[in-house]
């Protein structure tokens, strides 16, 4: 499935809105303004939430948990200590982790799982502002990939003005 996710400008915390390959609206990422830490609520168009991404603080690098429901669904940290590249891992309850390596600077990364390319996300082709297509492979979870893909941009471009 093919997502193009875009951060909202102009508001309060961050928020994006991500559509399908038909232009359709499909999640809203609202972005808590205001909290100790980022809290950010990942919830369908009809505001149900479908996720929520806590910001673990006090933690040796950037940390953020994705929970669905009281259920914590994986851990996302970036990677210490790597040359010359980024890498994050998606930390999930059993075997099925995800790594997210690529330019995490241009928006250009892929996740995989045992070696697999489970999502590919590209700016290549949007010319605005932290925008960017997330293709997601067929039986992936959509919703913890791009809830994943929120917390890189996060992490990779906080004070971008790019």
């Amino acid at each position: 499935m093919r997502y193009i996710m875009k951060q909202k400008l102009f508001c309060w915390g961050d928020d994006f809105c991500i559509k399908d390959d038909q232009q359709q609206a499909v999640f809203f990422v609202d972005g808590k303004a205001l909290s100790f830490g980022d809290k950010l609520s990942f919830q369908d168009m009809a505001g149900n939430e479908l996720a929520h991404i806590t910001q673990k603080l006090l933690v040796w690098g950037p940390t953020y948990e994705i929970y669905r429901g009281e259920r914590l669904a994986a851990v996302v940290k970036k990677k210490l200590f790597t040359f010359f590249h980024c890498q994050f891992t998606v930390d999930v309850p059993g075997p099925d982790d995800l790594e997210a390596e690529g330019d995490f600077l241009d928006h250009e990364y892929s996740f995989s799982r045992h070696g697999r390319t489970a999502a590919t996300v590209s700016k290549r082709w949007f010319s605005w502002t932290d925008t960017y297509g997330v293709d997601i492979a067929d039986g992936e979870d959509d919703v913890l990939i791009l809830a994943s893909t929120v917390v890189i941009d996060m992490v990779c471009h906080n004070n971008d003005d790019d």
